[in-house]
C-alpha cells in the first residue's frame, strides 16, 4: 500500500526530538500510544537507536504504520500493538517512557480518563509520560489558531477537543504521576512531562 503521510509530522519532528532526546537519554524502552501514520516512530527510533520503540494504535491504522516500518532498517522499532485506550488492555510489561503526540485533543474526555487510568499497567517508579499537542490553561485557549482548531475538532466530533492542562494534572496526580515540566513548542503546542513516583 501507499504509505500514509502527515505533513504535520514532518514539520514537528525536529522540534519534538530536540525536547525528548535528552529526556529519553537514560531510557531503554518507549511505548508510543497513537502512532498514527508511523512517521514519528520511524524518525525518533532512527535518531535514538538505544531505545526499543514500541508502536501502538487502533487496528485500522496498523497497515499504514507497518508500511513505514517495512521501509526502515531500524531494528529497534516494533510492529504496532492493538490499542484503543477505552477498549483494549494495555501492555503489562513496564516501559521506561510513554510517548503520545497529537492524541489527547482527538480523544473524548472519557477516553483521556481511560488513557490515564490504564497507563499505570505499563509504568514503574521512575517511568515518564510525554504528551505533545495543544492544551488550554485555566480554560483559555493559548492562541486564536487553537480556538479555531478546537471549533473544527468539535464540529467533526462533539466529544473531541483541546483539554485543560489543570484537568490533565488532576488525572496524572490520581495515578501517582508528578508533573516535571511543560515545554513551549512551535505552532502553539506544548510538550507535557510527568514522572511516576
Amino acid at each position: 500500500m501507499k504509505k500514509p503521510f502527515a505533513g504535520s509530522c514532518e514539520q514537528n519532528q525536529d522540534p519534538i526530538l530536540n525536547v525528548i532526546q535528552p529526556l529519553l537519554k537514560e531510557c531503554q524502552s518507549v511505548l508510543e500510544i497513537g502512532s498514527g501514520t508511523g512517521q514519528h516512530a520511524v524518525y525518533f527510533a532512527g535518531k535514538m537507536p538505544h531505545l526499543h520503540w514500541q508502536t501502538s494504535d487502533r487496528v485500522e491504522n496498523h497497515q499504514g504504520i507497518n508500511a513505514w516500518l517495512q521501509e526502515t532498517h531500524n531494528a529497534n522499532i516494533y510492529p504496532p500493538l492493538t490499542l484503543d485506550v477505552s477498549k483494549d488492555p494495555f501492555p503489562k510489561q513496564p516501559f521506561d517512557a510513554i510517548f503520545s503526540a497529537n492524541t489527547l485533543h482527538i480523544m473524548s474526555k472519557n477516553d483521556v480518563s481511560a488513557f490515564f487510568q490504564n497507563i499505570t499497567t505499563c509504568m514503574k517508579a521512575g517511568s515518564i509520560l510525554l504528551a505533545y499537542g495543544p492544551f488550554n490553561y485555566n480554560g483559555e485557549y493559548t492562541s486564536d489558531s487553537n480556538a479555531q482548531f478546537d471549533r473544527w475538532l468539535t464540529s467533526r466530533d462533539i466529544n473531541s477537543g483541546i483539554k485543560d492542562i489543570e484537568w490533565l494534572n488532576e488525572l496524572a496526580d490520581a495515578i501517582g504521576l508528578e508533573r516535571v515540566d511543560d515545554y513551549a513548542m512551535p505552532a502553539n503546542n506544548r510538550m507535557l512531562y510527568w514522572k511516576k513516583l
